[in-house]
């Protein structure tokens, strides 16, 4: 494994004063104003010149190059992003010893993607107003064959909840101030997660990805959405890995379903050819769409794959 290096400080924006309100809790702020999530990691990596083409995707570097990752999220920071999101979407104990690494060694590397998204909050001047989110990903996205985007896992509720467990406790014990429950494609993977952190204490937010306004598995949102409704662990609801062009709705079902903060982060508006394995078409996503998101209820805003520091940036400058 690489050693961590030095990275640059980063710019003023990291600064808590650029709210003039110092927060303790990801929960307390989101009552009081919207916060800004940071971009797609795996596309910062890219953008940095990285390689993540492998069934760890991202996760990867977290063995191969840690000071990359740390460099990712500085650059989300630099931006204006106040949620740095680990590194541990795809990181599971089963992928890694695919891969040839040691149980041991994959649970110190989960571990890890906390410690490397805190030393690069570290480097921020006050990092007060700056919470760590440890990357809860689905099922299907450690299989690496796209059935995040089908939710046809053919599992139940508890063998779910029983593959899900290691990591929640992991990056639990490696104390991240939320857990992201993101990308989660079908409702019987959202029970699967609400039940298991149900009575915990641990502060989640919860994220389905969604085609219109239907989980991928065809499921109606709302149904989703509706669960975490009595869940106090669950600090915010919503979307995040879809088109913009749904993300209002989505807002709006996501408000009125749960009746919590909504959190909303779409891709690029570009579309993933599986076959190709590469980006088509053209992007979408705007920053300015944000001002419709917030005024139905989103208090949590950002991006995910192929949203970049640009945007985050963008959309900082707009919250602020």
């Amino acid at each position: 494994m690489h050693s961590l290096q030095p990275v640059q400080t980063v710019s003023n924006l990291c600064r808590a004063g650029y709210f003039g309100v110092v927060i303790s809790t990801l929960a307390d702020a989101l009552e009081i104003r919207p916060v800004v999530l940071d971009g797609g990691l795996a596309s910062q990596l890219e953008a940095q010149g990285h390689n993540i083409n492998s069934e760890l995707w991202s996760a990867s570097l977290l063995h191969d190059d840690p000071n990359a990752i740390v460099q990712a999220h500085v650059a989300y920071f630099a931006a204006g992003a106040q949620v740095a999101t680990t590194a541990s979407y795809q990181a599971s104990i089963d992928g890694f010893v695919r891969a040839g690494i040691s149980r041991v060694e994959a649970q110190k590397l989960i571990k890890l993607s906390v410690r490397l998204a805190q030393q690069a909050r570290a480097y921020c001047e006050d990092d007060h107003d700056h919470w760590i989110a440890g990357s809860i990903g689905p099922y299907g996205a450690a299989l690496a064959d796209g059935s995040e985007y089908r939710g046809d896992y053919d599992l139940s509720v508890q063998e779910l909840r029983d593959w899900h467990r290691p990591r929640i406790e992991l990056l639990a014990e490696a104390d991240v101030d939320v857990l992201a429950l993101e990308t989660i494609p079908c409702v019987a993977e959202v029970e699967a997660l609400l039940t298991e952190i149900d009575g915990s204490g641990q502060p989640c937010w919860l994220s389905i990805t969604c085609a219109g306004d239907r989980t991928r598995a065809g499921e109606p949102a709302a149904e989703a959405f509706a669960l975490a409704r009595d869940v106090d662990e669950i600090v915010a609801v919503g979307a995040n890995c879809i088109d913009p062009a749904d993300a209002y709705v989505l807002v709006r079902i996501a408000s009125q379903a749960a009746g919590k903060p909504v959190v909303i982060y779409p891709n690029s508006g570009e579309r993933w050819d599986s076959s190709a394995k590469a980006w088509t078409g053209p992007a979408t996503f705007q920053a300015d769409q944000i001002k419709n998101w917030i005024s139905g209820g989103a208090r949590l805003v950002g991006g995910c794959c192929r949203v970049g520091p640009t945007e985050i940036k963008a959309i900082r400058d707009l919250v602020a």
